[in-house]
């Protein structure tokens, strides 16, 4: 069963809603996640880094007032669900180099170790991780990886560039347009921060039918498309 799912705020706050229902369900020891590729901005420069508030203003045509308001709801959310969420100070840029650390790390076995430090460093600490390599090789070696290993993907544009391309050509034939999006064993689709009980339920028939791909959707829940992230106003 793989969610598709990439450093957005509402990744991190609907993978942290999936493992609670992953932790309910049944057949957990039998479920294998996978973390699969998908950028909100592929064509970014790596040195292209600003402020969360300056990109959300422009983004979205609102002051930094309302951005920040934004920050403060989406927060609380995390709040809620038991995570740490800086809402002031964050910067964006690029996860592309992040993203083919991910599928490095996949190949030992500690990619599942890789992800949650990186959300948690990108959402919760106060170092960035965009531009700067010192950082992610620190994180790496903090997952279980070997710092020269680390080193050398970083130092090579396109160790695992191809990996990361074709799980972005994957996730659009299966019909993923944002993240966070879930496929559970290539029968269900799972689109946005769902409850934790919505999950539990595509788990289960996941789990007991065969049959096509369906997207389970709710107009409500939050996401990140291509046009960015969702700003929470309530």
């Amino acid at each position: 069963m793989v969610p598709v799912v990439h450093g957005c705020p509402w990744c991190y706050v609907g993978k942290a809603r999936f493992e609670k229902a992953l932790a309910e369900f049944p057949h957990r020891d039998e479920v294998e996640v996978v973390h699969r590729s998908f950028e909100l901005d592929p064509g970014r420069a790596k040195d292209d880094v600003q402020p969360v508030l300056t990109m959300l203003a422009k983004k979205y045509g609102m002051s930094e007032a309302q951005a920040q308001a934004g920050e403060d709801n989406l927060g609380a959310q995390a709040a809620a669900e038991g995570l740490a969420y800086r809402t002031r100070g964050r910067d964006h840029g690029s996860t592309f180099d992040m993203h083919r650390l991910l599928h490095f790390a996949k190949e030992h076995g500690r990619q599942g170790e890789l992800v949650q430090l990186m959300y948690e460093a990108n959402f919760a600490e106060e170092r960035s991780v965009f531009n700067d390599d010192e950082r992610l090789v620190e994180i790496g070696v903090a997952a279980g990886l070997d710092e020269a290993d680390v080193r050398k993907v970083l130092a090579d544009p396109g160790a695992y560039a191809d990996e990361v391309r074709a799980d972005e050509r994957e996730a659009a034939q299966l019909g993923a347009t944002g993240v966070p999006f879930f496929v559970l064993d290539r029968k269900y689709g799972v689109s946005g921060a769902q409850p934790a009980e919505v999950f539990g339920q595509a788990l289960t028939q996941a789990w007991g039918e065969r049959s096509p791909l369906k997207l389970i959707d709710d107009a409500g829940a939050e996401a990140c498309g291509p046009d960015g992230c969702a700003v929470p106003q309530h």
